[in-house]
C-alpha cells in the first residue's frame, strides 16, 4: 500500500529526514514516533504531497508521488497537528465545503458530512460555530473532514490532542473502527495511545528511522534479570560461554551481581542446571518487563549525550 524508498529532506543545511525506508501494508494502524524534531511531521507532510522530497520516492498503491501526486492525495485523508478550519463557518457547512474540495459527487456529500458528523460524536454541535467549540470538538471536526470522503489511507497527526479521557477513549474505539477499511498512521507523543491503538511501531531519531517493529515483537523480547551472589566464580565469562545465550550485559555489581540475559525461556533450566553446578549462587531469575516507554527511551537515548 506504502513504500517509502530512502527518503531525505532538507531545510536549508538542517537535514530533518535522513534516508527514511519503510512499507506499510495495507489495514494496517502505524505509529509513528518520535521526540519534537525527529522528522515525523515532515514525514507525513511528504506522503501527503504538501512538500516534495530532496531525494527518495513514495508509492502509494501503484502511484508515484511527483508523478501522480493528484491520485495519491484522493486516497489520503489527514489530520495535521494544528488543523486549518474556518472559525466563522458552521460544523456541517465546514464539513460539506471540505467534502467539495475532495471532489465527493454532489449526491454523496449529505449522507458522507452526516455519517462523519455521527462517526466523530459532533450531531449536537453540527449547527454550531466553529469558533464557539471547546479545542476537543475542534479536533474532532478535523478528524471529521480527514475521514469523510473515505481515504484508503488516514494520517492523522496527534489526533486525541485536546480530548478529555471519555473522547480520549472514544476516538481510540473510532480509530479502530475506521482500520477496517482503511491504512492508519498515528503520530502521537502519547505513548499509551500507540500502544492502545497500533500494531507497529516507526520511532524516528534525529531525521532516521532508528526502529521499525510489531508493539507484540517488542514485548515479547526474551531477556531475564539474574541476581548471583559475590563468588569467585566468573559468570559473566560462563553466561557469554553458552551456546544457548544470545547477549549478556552487566547492570550493577553492589551486594549482588546483576545481568541482564538474552536467553530463549525453554533454554533457561539447562542453563540454571549449569551454573549451579559450576558453584554460582544465583539470587534470583526474574523475566525483564518491557513496555513501549522502555523501548522508545532505549532507542531515543541511544548514542546522545
Amino acid at each position: 500500500m506504502i513504500s517509502v524508498t530512502k527518503l531525505s529532506r532538507s531545510y536549508g543545511s538542517t537535514l530533518a529526514v535522513d534516508d527514511v525506508s519503510f512499507d506499510i501494508s495495507s489495514g494496517e494502524v502505524v505509529g509513528l514516533l518520535g521526540h519534537n524534531g525527529a522528522g515525523k511531521t515532515t514525514i507525513m507532510k511528504i506522503i501527503t504531497g504538501f512538500i516534495e522530497p530532496s531525494s527518495g520516492t513514495v508509492e502509494i498503491d501503484g502511484l508515484v508521488l511527483g508523478e501522480d501526486t493528484t491520485g495519491i492525495q484522493k486516497k489520503i485523508g489527514y489530520l495535521p497537528e494544528n488543523c486549518p478550519v474556518w472559525p466563522e463557518m458552521r460544523v456541517a457547512d465546514y464539513l460539506i465545503y471540505q467534502a467539495r474540495l475532495h471532489l465527493v459527487d454532489y449526491k454523496s456529500v449529505g449522507p458522507l458530512v452526516s455519517e462523519a458528523i455521527k462517526k466523530t460524536r459532533l450531531i449536537e454541535k453540527a449547527t454550531a460555530k466553529i469558533d464557539t467549540l471547546s479545542r476537543g470538538y475542534r479536533q474532532r471536526v478535523g478528524v471529521a473532514q480527514a475521514l469523510l470522503h473515505k481515504p484508503d489511507i488516514l494520517i492523522l497527526d496527534e489526533p486525541t490532542n485536546g480530548l478529555d479521557p471519555n473522547q480520549i477513549l472514544q476516538m481510540r474505539e473510532l480509530i479502530k473502527e475506521l482500520a477496517e477499511t482503511s491504512t492508519v498512521i498515528v503520530s502521537t507523543h502519547v505513548l499509551q495511545e500507540v500502544q492502545a491503538i497500533c500494531e507497529r511501531v516507526l520511532i524516528m531519531r534525529g531525521g532516521k528511522l532508528v526502529l521499525d517493529s510489531k508493539i507484540s515483537d517488542l514485548q515479547s523480547d526474551n531477556k531475564i534479570i539474574f541476581h548471583f551472589q559475590p563468588s569467585e566464580m566468573d559468570v559473566t565469562t560462563a553466561l557469554q560461554d553458552s551456546a544457548s545465550v544470545k547477549s549478556v550485559e552487566k547492570l550493577h555489581n553492589d551486594q549482588t551481581v546483576c545481568l541482564r540475559v538474552g536467553i530463549d525461556k525453554k533454554e533457561i533450566p539447562t542453563v540454571v542446571r549449569s551454573l549451579v553446578s559450576a558453584g554460582a549462587d544465583i539470587v534470583s531469575i526474574v523475566p525483564e518487563r518491557r513496555t513501549l516507554e522502555t523501548v522508545f527511551a532505549e532507542v531515543s537515548t541511544e548514542g546522545s549525550t
